[in-house]
Order: C-alpha cells, then structure tokens, then sequence
C-alpha cells in the first residue's frame, strides 16, 4: 500500500525541495485511494418544517369547511323563514281579495240570470257583470201629451229611459224626456208597466224625478264622476229608440267638462263614444264598479257643415253636479239650492285681452231684493271668485254654487272696472225660487 509523505522543504527559501520528491507525482494523485471518511447525513429540521405546513393547511381547510357549514345552515334557515312569510302575506292578500269580493254590492241574487259570478278584480267588473247587476234598475219611459205651441193643440208621444233611486220607487231621468206629459208610463226590466207621476224637476239642468207606487225594488248605486279620468270605460243601459229596451252599450270616457247646449242651456257633460240613441236620454251611465256616474242625455249625429259623418259622439250630466238637486226634488219636491240672484253670460276672450279684463262672469242684470244686490254686487262687475272657487266662465260659477246651500255667508270677489280693480263682497246666499205651479 503506497504512503503519503510530506513534501520536503528547502532549507534556504522554504521551497520544495524538488530532488527529493517523488519522480511521478501527477501519477501518484491520479490513483484512486480508499477513504473511510462518511459525509454526515442532511438535518431533519426541513421535513418537520413540512410536517407543520401540512397539518396548517390541514386545519385551515376544515375551519373553511365548517365555515361554509355554519353559514349555509343560516342562510338556509334565513330564506326558509323569508318564503314563510312571503306565503302568509300572499295568504292575507288572498282573504283580503275574498272579502272584497264577497262584501261587493250587488242585487242579493248574485248574478244567476246570466250564468256569471259576482267575481270582482281591483281592476272591477266586466260589462257583462255591469249589466247583471243593474238591469233591474233601468226602467223604460213612454210618456203622452198635447202641445199647444202652434195655436192648435197637438197630440204627441215620446219615450225615454230611467233609472231607480230608491226601492219605494222614486226615479231618475231628463226633464225634457217628461216635458209638457200629461201620462207618464214606467215599464219594469220584467215587462210590468206602471203610471208615474211627476214630482219636480229642473230645466236648466234636464233633470226630474219620478215615483211610482211599488216597493220592493231595486235601486241604482250612485257613484263619483269627479273619480272619472279620460280613458275609463262606462256602459250605457237604456232604451233606444222606445222599442229595444234593456239594451247595453259600452265605450270609454271620451272627455271631460263639455259645455254642450240641450234646449238653450249649456249644461256640463261627460263626453263618452258609448253608443247614446233617441230613447236613451234618463238613462244611467255606470263605470266599472257598476255605479251610476252620469245621466244618458245627448248626441251628436248627423253630418257638420263640411259633410263629415257625426259618429261616436254621446253626452251625460255628470251624477256629481245634479245628485244634491233630486235628493231635494224627492225630499221637498223642489229644488232648495243656493240662489245669488244674478244674471250673468260668459265674458268675450278677444274683448278682454282688448282692454285688459279678467276673465270670469259677466253679470248682465242684478235681480231686486236678492242676496247680491244686498251683498252689493253690480251690473258690469266680472265675477272672478265665488266661496273661494276660482270663476272663469258662467259654468264654473254654476258649479261653485251647488257647492253651498241657503243661508251660507261667502265671500265673492268682483273685479269692477270702474274703479279699476278687485273688491271682495260678503254675501248671504238665498234659496233658489221654487217653479210656479
């Protein structure tokens, strides 16, 4: 076995003494040699380094596990309680619905003669459920008389249409459907006829009231034209032309607030496109809840002056303006409303912007002895404000005064050019006259 020997050093400089090294020395450290020397093995401190991060995440992903397990079982337990009370509010929608519809007015019959229920929906009834309801309120009006205008006396027939206002028969219709009769028939929706008589009405307004000795009937319900916007449908029950009684059509509110001429006096109407025939004036016009809302009066027909075809065009009081007159006319059998005592017209547009004029109503002539000539109203005065209802025309004053009633004390404001300007007068309203009988 070769040995390893320190290299010799020179004495003189401390350099290798070259003659006594070994002859070969590249050969002798290319040999291979044993070594007994073991490197020592890695430390374990990584692996246990492992060890933790593993159980870490371990951990970890069962606390986000339970996590998701503990918030899946509140949300879970959150929306199970949301849909329960989403199903009791939908349940007490449900029987408030019911109650609506079982508290509905009707006949107390339901509606059998036509095979439909008295089922209701918020957006009301059908015209067919309209008509089931109240066909036994709308009577037929045949009336006889004699006319004397022409020097020579003239027998004449009309007819017309009614409605029920009471059940010991008290009923509604047009005064100029009764004008001048002297027999007044009623016919019943079941074919029955009896006499009427006639209790009072108002020509200004084409209203009267009529009664006929039965009980046991059934009326009408009276609704709120004011509630009416353009567009709602309403369904007419009348009948046309004296021969087709019971007769039902259905159109839509087609305007509001129509001043419309009928015998000389402009009247207030409803515009509707609800086919209105000769025989349907008194008759009632009824919305979607199956209330009465207006008076059946008038139509256009015909052709205009440039040869247009009129079609479509029907007319009703409003229920609103005349209802208070036929409660006085069946209680009093006159009407009792307020009076101010005062002839007035509508002022002329084109002449009051001329000379700077509001406008309103134009009082022509103060009647002697009336409130307005005791609350110191004058001819010429423009009555501009009425009880604190503003007044632009001779139909707003109209209106404003079926808003009070005898012996109310108001205010009512003039503008008097004279004296260039506004003045506000106290007036104490008066009874309207009764007719002369």
């Amino acid at each position: 076995m070769d040995t390893y020997e320190e290299p010799r050093l020179d004495p003189e400089n401390g350099a290798p003494d070259a003659s006594a090294q070994d002859p070969a020395p590249e050969a002798a450290w290319q040999q291979p040699r044993t070594n007994d020397y073991a490197p020592p093995e890695p430390p374990q401190a990584p692996k246990r380094a492992r060890s933790r991060t593993v159980l870490c995440l371990a951990l970890c992903l069962v606390m986000v596990v339970v996590g998701c397990g503990i918030t899946g079982a509140v949300v879970s337990r959150h929306w199970q309680e949301e849909n329960r009370l989403l199903q009791l509010n939908f349940q007490d929608r449900l029987d408030a619905l019911q109650s609506q519809i079982d508290q509905a007015p009707g006949d107390g019959t339901g509606d059998s003669t036509s095979g439909t229920p008295n089922t209701g929906t918020e957006g009301g009834l059908t015209p067919a459920q309209v008509f089931a309801r109240n066909v036994q309120s709308v009577v037929a009006i045949k009336t006889t008389g004699t006319n004397t205008d022409s020097g020579l006396p003239v027998t004449f027939s009309s007819s017309g249409s009614g409605f029920i206002l009471t059940q010991d028969g008290f009923i509604a219709t047009n005064y100029h459907v009764v004008e001048g009769a002297s027999q007044i028939t009623v016919a019943l929706a079941d074919g029955t006829e009896h006499n009427a008589s006639y209790i009072g009405g108002d020509q200004s307004n084409d209203i009267a009231l009529l009664k006929i000795e039965l009980s046991g009937l059934q009326p009408v319900t009276i609704g709120r034209s004011s509630e009416l916007i353009v567009g709602d449908q309403v369904a007419a029950i009348g009948d046309p032309l004296g021969e087709l009684s019971s007769t039902l059509t259905v159109g839509f509110v087609s305007a509001k607030d129509r001043l419309v001429s009928a015998e000389g006096t402009r009247i207030n109407m409803i515009q509707t496109d609800a086919a209105i025939n000769s025989g349907n004036s008194g008759g009632p016009l009824f919305n979607m809840k199956g209330q009465v809302i207006g008076i059946t009066t008038a139509k256009y027909s015909g052709t205009s002056t440039s040869g247009a075809t009129i079609e479509g065009i029907g007319f009703a009081i409003p229920i609103d303006d005349v209802y208070g007159m036929l409660e006085d006319l069946r209680q009093f059998g006159y009407i009792t409303g307020a009076y101010l005592g005062v002839t007035v017209s509508d002022m002329d547009p084109t002449h009051a912007a001329l000379y700077g004029l509001p406008m309103g109503a134009l009082v022509r002539e103060v009647t002697d002895g009336s409130c307005a000539q005791a609350g110191g109203i004058q001819a010429q005065d423009i009555i501009v404000e009425l009880g604190g209802y503003k007044i632009e025309s001779l139909n707003d004053l109209t209106r404003a005064l079926r808003q009070f009633k005898a012996g109310d004390e108001i205010s009512v404001v003039v503008y008097r050019h004279s004296q260039g300007g506004q003045k506000i007068l106290s007036v104490t309203l008066d009874e309207k006259p009764r007719p002369q009988s």
